[in-house]
């Protein structure tokens, strides 16, 4: 059985979008990218990630 993770970390998530965890940090603070804290840690939901992507994806005409 392959399974996936539900919640990414913060660093996780700056590894797939390729930018710096501080980045990833100014887009939960804005409210840019949801985000659960846990402790002293955020932890992204999949969904959320996919969710913020198509948020910024360009339009197929240029």
């Amino acid at each position: 059985m392959n399974k996936k993770k539900q919640f990414y970390t913060s660093e996780d998530v700056a590894k797939i979008l390729d930018y710096n965890v501080m980045t990833i940090y100014r887009y939960i603070k804005a409210g840019k990218l949801k985000a659960y804290k846990m402790g002293k840690e955020f932890r992204i939901k999949k969904e959320d990630v996919d969710i913020f992507l198509d948020q910024h994806k360009i339009d197929d005409k240029l």
